[in-house]
């Protein structure tokens, strides 16, 4: 096997379950302090990349948007080795310059999600501010953008993803809010993915798949089902295509800020961190601990 210089962990979503073209391929069955992931890591390699391969909503797309074990996701595939993490969804296009079809490398978030825990630190005593002014790696995302162009996809730099709660889609009067805002795409998954990814101190990186114009777009048909599962075989073979392209040209983890997000942010006197506690979050706050 050749020498792993990078661990990436790709989260897939909607029809992306598995990744082709890995070798050295093992699955990893694991949990968490906060459960079990979505389902088993498939690792592998391409070249001197290792890939963390977890399907978001399980193999067979079993796990709705809002009942995703986010922090186990995130953190199993901490565990597993990942130090970077990118992040695969299928979305709807709230601009009429993005088409079905079309890829988004987004860079900021909106959150719209109502019921979902999207912290690691809530019930154990201990308290932490993580900085996310800026919540996409830059490094990461434009290796991406440069993959994504290679592969010969329609790549959109930059953009704002709604992420709502799901799992119903848009009513029009809401779909012509956001479009307001001036939102590029909306979905359902990546907050709170991408919050809990800086809390493990994770670069993260969001490459979305334009599958419909949701329901604003006048001439347009109202989301269905069975039309954006027509776009998204499409998109899925493009972004399997992306990520073999990526694979040579994934950014040296180190020295990002999201990998030191927690330096600073835990405002938790050490000596009040119960031994449970210390134990429960070792994965994301061991090196701060005394």
């Amino acid at each position: 096997m050749s020498e792993i210089q990078r661990t990436l962990g790709i989260i897939g979503g909607s029809g992306l379950d598995e990744l082709e073209g890995l070798a050295n391929v093992e699955q990893l069955e694991t949990t968490t302090a906060f459960g079990a992931p979505s389902d088993a890591i498939i690792a592998g390699t391409i070249g001197h990349t290792r890939f963390l391969f977890l399907p978001r909503h399980g193999r067979g797309h079993r796990i709705a948007p809002h009942r995703i074990n986010y922090r186990a996701n995130i953190l199993a595939l901490k565990m597993a080795g990942a130090e970077q993490i990118l992040s695969v969804s299928a979305v709807g296009s709230m601009k009429e310059d993005i088409h079905p079809g079309d890829m988004i490398i987004v860079d900021q978030f909106i959150d719209r999600t109502r019921h979902r825990i999207d912290t690691f630190f809530d019930d154990d005593g201990v308290v932490a501010h993580v900085e996310f002014a800026e919540p996409i790696d830059a490094q990461l995302a434009s290796s991406l953008a440069s993959a994504a162009k290679r592969a010969g996809a329609t790549a959109h730099e930059g953009g704002v993803y709604l992420c709502v709660e799901g799992p119903q889609f848009s009513t029009r009067a809401e779909s012509e809010l956001y479009r307001s805002w001036n939102v590029s795409v909306i979905g359902m998954t990546n907050l709170p993915e991408a919050r809990l990814a800086r809390e493990a101190e994770l670069p993260y990186a969001t490459l979305a798949m334009a599958t419909d114009y949701d329901c604003w777009r006048e001439g347009h048909d109202a989301v269905t089902v069975d039309a954006v599962i027509a776009v998204m075989r499409g998109n899925v073979t493009k972004a399997k295509e992306i990520i073999i392209e990526l694979a040579g040209t994934v950014p040296d983890p180190t020295r990002r800020p999201a990998t030191s997000a927690l330096a600073g942010a835990i405002i938790t006197n050490p000596g009040s961190i119960s031994a449970a506690a210390r134990d429960k979050l070792r994965p994301l706050i061991g090196k701060y601990l005394p």
